[in-house]
């Protein structure tokens, strides 16, 4: 995902959240300033509710457009809103205080955890594409598995990436502090909602005198520890006084107006199915005989979740993801059906157009993933090298620190790798940290787990428990450099994590298209977990909340996302036909490609030159981004105006794997956040921008498991009008 612009916040005199009436409330302070019991009843089970929620919006999203987000940012707005508007889940639990910072950031990180398992384990990806098997072309029947065995699929993955992201923490975000975009952007929404200053990147400087208590009649000035910026922009004041005032009251009506109106057009595109497949671009074929939208998939869909998602994505993304979706849906798929390189229907991904670009897209894919990994991978090896020389030429030195506390212990994730004057010393206790031996019990644990699991699903036929365990050592090796690379950019190469390790098993067990998706699965589900909870770690960070409680709460969200995201999946492909009209499942068709060229070798007539030649322009594109900064100042300065508009190829390919209606959707909200970005102040997408998004996405995600519930109990369309113009047969729900 594309980072979120965060709303800025520095430069205003805070409040504190408002508090119990009662003058004898106190938090729970200790001597360094830590909140202390922010793993809470409330906390965690509003957190399983927000995550449910998302759980079910992902795999809607996921199988229509591939499209799943870690959704963090609305995890703690939604979350925070809930007890906000409702006040009585305050007395539903013993714990009777306002919601704290520390709180919420274990509510969005359980959230999370239960959210993104759809992606983790494959229920948009490769479970559909092991659904999708057939004898003719993989020589053996679709694999299907029925709830107990999804469960245990589900449960094989769940845990590794959890126990791969604590000990990474203390090396990328205390030592190295890599950003970490949207945990980042999440920490300064939660500073936002809670009304305490934004946080620093450097937590020593406000390690004391945290969230103390003010006298009611200084509650207008900022809390002790905390120096109000004075030399900040008027720009910068401006934006963060006017997100103040949305937080204050506009932002929650316009967070439920747009879940409102997203959910009401959702419910009423399943009664009038045409609402969301208008075949507008018809009036440019009629006079020709046929219609784009019945032959050639071009239809518009007034989806508001996609013009949210559009928004949240900016609008250089949509527009490369527009920009492919010209190329790939305009250009190339009239071509391969006018010279008959793809005979079948346009929309079938097997003999048809849609299939035929969709390996033009695996290409750009590739060759944008591989590339950008690169850097990362260099960057990752010379520090490595680095520290192994420092290591070896003599003992090591530790400086003493301030802290009344040790920083080196024993049972600490593992000693920094040098401990210079100018880095951060670990700032968390010990007893607010998960201990290595944890870490390394459950590593064992969820790695065993997995193979065995994987086995008892699969068996003989599907792939071996060494292969199993090698994708998880895989997995291990390449998280280090996905973690970094979304510390870096908030862009996570899991697609070039997945297909790596496809190429790796093509060899390792040829012919078996089976073992190939699973153990590409498993290594793109250890490092995208540990990719996601490492955001959320940062946000803990920032706000100085417990690392071991959000320890706990990303075990317990991933636990109960097991039976949730299993059934969701279960009740989407019941009701609907997957892949279908609805739900084209894009992300399922790349992996089975890719997997049966790797096993098989065949491709589509006349795709290998168009597959070199978009892989190689995209190549150069990533690479001259890639590679920006080892140029010599004065050429970057040059060039930085116009390497800016080069397009993502990520985004390009996506744009090839969607119909054309999603992309068109997106560059609304694409061009709306540049429209708003332009006019505000400090040049960034307003926070009531992203609290409007937040609501057209979650709208329709909510309101989809309605209209799902309808489909399942027969109820079906009020009319089809306008669904068979031209022969047309691209409406669903019913028709």
């Amino acid at each position: 995902m594309n980072p979120v612009s965060s709303p800025s916040s520095r430069g205003l005199q805070y409040d504190l959240p408002n508090e119990s009436d009662d003058e004898d409330f106190e938090r729970e302070v200790d001597e360094q300033g830590l909140i202390e019991g922010d793993f809470t009843l409330r906390a965690v089970a509003v957190g399983l509710g927000v995550g449910v929620i998302l759980c079910m919006t992902n795999i809607y999203f996921g199988l229509q457009t591939g499209w799943v987000s870690m959704m963090s940012l609305q995890s703690a707005l939604l979350g925070f809103a809930l007890f906000k508007l409702l006040p009585h889940l305050k007395t539903l639990f013993p714990n009777s205080r306002p919601l704290t910072p520390q709180e919420n950031v274990v509510l969005q990180t359980t959230a999370v955890a239960t959210g993104t398992m759809p992606l983790a384990a494959g229920l948009v990806g490769i479970i559909p594409a092991l659904e999708m098997l057939t004898v003719k072309e993989d020589g053996r029947e679709p694999i299907k598995l029925n709830y107990g065995q999804l469960v245990a699929w589900c449960l094989a993955v769940a845990f590794f990436g959890v126990f791969l992201a604590a000990p990474l923490r203390r090396q990328v975000i205390v030592k190295e502090k890599l950003v970490f975009p949207s945990g980042t952007a999440t920490a300064q929404l939660i500073s936002l909602l809670h009304k305490i200053p934004p946080p620093s990147q450097n937590p020593k400087s406000s390690s004391s005198g945290t969230y103390r208590r003010l006298p009611r009649t200084s509650r207008s000035v900022s809390p002790p520890g905390y120096a109000v910026e004075e030399d900040e922009t008027n720009g910068q004041r401006q934006a963060a006084e006017k997100d103040s005032e949305v937080m204050k009251g506009s932002g929650w009506w316009a967070l439920g107006w747009s879940f409102f109106a997203s959910g009401s057009l959702t419910v009423l595109s399943f009664l009038f199915p045409v609402i969301f497949a208008i075949p507008i671009f018809d009036v440019f074929s009629l006079p020709f005989g046929t219609s784009l939208a019945a032959n050639w998939l071009w239809w518009f869909t007034p989806s508001l979740s996609y013009v949210g998602q559009g928004i949240i994505m900016g609008f250089p993304v949509t527009l490369s993801m527009n920009a492919g979706m010209l190329v790939g849906w305009a250009i190339l798929s009239p071509l391969s059906k006018h010279f008959g390189w793809a005979p079948g229907p346009i929309g079938s991904t097997t003999n048809g157009a849609r299939g035929w670009i969709l390996w033009v897209a695996l290409a750009i894919m590739i060759a944008e993933s591989i590339i950008s990994l690169l850097p990362i991978t260099i960057s990752s090896i010379s520090t490595f090298v680095r520290h192994y020389k420092q290591r070896s030429s003599g003992p090591r030195i530790f400086q003493p620190t301030s802290s009344p506390r040790s920083n080196v212990t024993e049972d600490d994730y593992y000693d920094p790798l040098d401990e210079n004057d100018d880095e951060d010393p670990e700032n968390e206790p010990p007893e607010r940290l998960v201990p290595m031996s944890w870490i390394k019990i459950g590593l064992v644990s969820s790695a065993i787990l997995g193979v065995g699991l994987v086995w008892a699903v699969f068996g003989k036929d599907g792939i071996h428990p060494w292969a199993t365990a090698l994708g998880l050592v895989l997995a291990s090796m390449l998280s280090l450099i996905g973690v970094r690379a979304l510390g870096e950019t908030d862009l996570n190469p899991v697609s070039g994590i997945g297909k790596i390790s496809q190429l790796l098993f093509a060899v390792l067990q040829p012919g078996n298209v089976v073992a190939n998706i699973i153990a590409g699965g498993v290594a793109e589900a250890g490092a995208q977990q540990a990719g996601d909870l490492m955001q959320d770690l940062k946000t803990g960070h920032l706000l100085r909340a417990s690392p071991r409680s959000q320890f706990y709460g990303q075990m317990i969200g991933s636990l109960a996302s097991v039976f949730v995201a299993t059934a969701g999946y279960k009740f989407y492909t019941s009701v609907y036909e997957i892949p279908g009209p609805q739900f084209a499942v894009p992300s399922a068709g790349i992996w089975l490609n890719l997997a049966r060229l790797l096993n098989n070798g065949e491709l589509p007539e006349r795709v290998i030159p168009f597959m070199i030649s978009f892989g190689v322009l995209f190549g150069t594109i990533s690479s001259i981004k890639a590679f920006k900064h080892y140029l010599p100042t004065s050429v970057i300065s040059k060039s930085e105006k116009w390497i800016k508009y080069l397009p993502s190829g990520i985004a390009f390919a996506i744009g090839f794997l969607n119909s054309p209606s999603f992309s068109i959707a997106r560059l609304i909200g694409g061009y709306i956040a540049y429209r708003t970005s332009r006019n505000s102040s400090n040049g960034e997408t307003p926070l009531i921008a992203i609290v409007i998004a937040s609501g057209f996405v979650l709208g329709e995600g909510v309101l989809s498991i309605v209209t799902l519930s309808m489909a399942s109990s027969g109820i079906k369309a009020i009319s089809c009008f306008g669904c068979n113009i031209a022969g047309g047969g691209y409406c669903s729900g019913g028709c």
